[in-house]
């Protein structure tokens, strides 16, 4: 049985308020909360000095793929060392990608994932990518929400002539899926455009990883975006728009959001820091490993996303933690579109955003608290089990030094990947400790973990999103006109 653990003199920080407060944690859950925990701690408890820190909910990526087979590779992470880097960056929860291949069974392809996943260093859930369309995906889609705890489905609308969804996959699975009481989640990207800018580019001989982003301007990703907000407006079913990069899209996020429709908004941690200057890098092999998608924008987008994360239109940060290595990013050298796409991230998202954000004024520790957990953990339905430090609540805790220094890089990483998309990057504000179920599993730079500790997360259905929809369909439900029969 896990030792007890008592974090004490620190200030405890959620999404709605922050507050001195000890935290004692007993059988991996919070047992107390505030002045009195001491009194309650049992004899032989650890006791962990939090004296000028900040105590914080355990970041949740609610983006990552771990062991990722694509466009002929696999990434260097596995589910271990990319949940453990996670750690060492103050992350305990991520949820992950089940990508059926063209036609495979979902279910297959689920417990294919859930078998790469038994080696987490930390807690996990996934999402399940809808590739295609039939009365066999109807009824997976049923079976993951109903006995797996499932309760998300992804929509690639790029990556033609592999994964991309049509509009009548779209139509099916967003109907589906607000009969479960899931969130369908879409990557928004027009995908026939992306290809005919492919094959122009390399036609005018612009093979290098440049044509990257000149394939994937911003109206590409804004007119998908757009397109899946109004077909989940007609369908009453809420959207989530991951790794919005540019200002259009977020734009187009804000407009739904003022109708009064829900719709939600992921950004990613490069695409705050990082514009697409690193495209024409003249060593190749550092302009590939920015190729990811969408791609980093021009200077200006990224203003428009902190914007967004300030006003509330956007709502989480992830990461899209995918790392290929300079190896596997060469099989592009002669055709950029060949390039594995994927950038790494997870163990660096939290101090970069607290170091860009809250320190320069954009973020109070509450708004980040938000933008890091909270608000993964709300929409996804694992609140407040996950993103809140309250009695009951999972021991998933960082505890912050807010004058922490570090400088990002590839040499010190615990990701195995062999690129930092932030090297050379110093912040202050790192985590000092890692507490996961409990336990103390990161220590000043020391990382204490093994395959396997990390626990699949259930997720139920029906968020208080799909309550409220329900209520509203049924007050707005259409009636036939009664005529008189001639």
């Amino acid at each position: 049985m896990t030792q007890a653990l008592l974090i004490r003199g620190g200030t405890v920080v959620n999404a709605d308020r922050a507050e001195r407060a000890d935290v004692l944690c007993v059988a991996g859950r919070i047992a107390a909360v505030g002045a009195d925990a001491a009194a309650q701690a049992p004899a032989g408890a650890a006791v962990l000095d939090a004296s000028g820190q900040y105590l914080l909910p355990g970041g949740i990526d609610p983006h990552t793929h771990m062991q990722l087979p694509f466009m002929g590779a696999t990434t260097m992470d596995d589910f271990f060392t990319g949940t453990a880097a996670g750690l060492a960056g103050g992350t305990t929860s991520i949820i992950d990608f089940v990508i059926p291949d063209p036609q495979e069974p979902l279910l297959d392809a689920y417990r294919k994932w859930r078998g790469w996943a038994a080696k987490a260093a930390a807690d996990y859930g996934f999402h399940v990518a809808v590739t295609w369309w039939s009365e066999q995906v109807c009824a997976d889609m049923g079976t993951l929400v109903q006995q797996e705890g499932v309760n998300s489905f992804k929509h690639f609308m790029a990556y033609k002539n592999a994964i991309m969804c049509d509009d009548e996959t779209l139509v099916h699975s967003f109907q589906r899926a607000l009969e479960l009481g899931a969130m369908p989640t879409v990557h928004a990207e027009n995908g026939e455009l992306v290809f005919l800018l492919q094959q122009q580019l390399l036609q005018r001989g612009i093979t290098g990883p440049e044509g990257h982003p000149l394939s994937r301007p911003p109206a590409v990703e804004a007119e998908a975006a757009q397109r899946a907000i109004a077909i989940a407006d007609v369908l009453g079913v809420p959207i989530y728009v991951v790794h919005v990069s540019c200002a259009e899209s977020a734009e187009a996020i804000a407009r739904a959001r003022a109708r009064g429709q829900r719709v939600y908004g992921e950004v990613l941690a490069g695409h705050l820091l990082i514009d697409d200057s690193v495209y024409r890098h003249p060593d190749f092999a550092t302009a590939a490993a920015h190729v990811m998608s969408p791609p980093f924008r021009p200077r200006g987008h990224q203003e428009a996303l902190w914007r967004g994360l300030q006003s509330g239109q956007l709502h989480t940060t992830a990461t899209d933690h995918c790392t290929f290595c300079a190896a596997q990013k060469a099989q592009g050298r002669e055709d950029f579109t060949r390039i594995p796409n994927g950038t790494g991230g997870i163990e660096e998202r939290m101090a970069v955003i607290w170091d860009a954000g809250v320190n320069t004024g954009r973020l109070t520790p509450s708004e980040f608290v938000a933008i890091t957990s909270a608000n993964a953990a709300r929409l996804f339905n694992i609140y407040p089990r996950k993103g809140c430090i309250a009695v009951g609540a999972d021991a998933d805790l960082v505890l912050w030094d807010p004058e922490g220094h570090k400088t990002l890089s590839a040499r010190t990483q615990f990701s195995k990947g062999d690129f930092n998309i932030f090297e050379g990057r110093s912040v202050r504000g790192i985590p000092s400790h890692t507490i996961s179920q409990g336990e103390i599993v990161y220590a000043q730079g020391d990382l204490r973990v093994e395959p396997g500790r990390g626990r699949y997360v259930s997720r139920p259905a029906f968020s208080p999103d799909f309550q409220a929809l329900q209520r509203r369909a049924e007050q707005l439900a259409p009636t036939p006109v009664q005529r008189q029969k001639v």
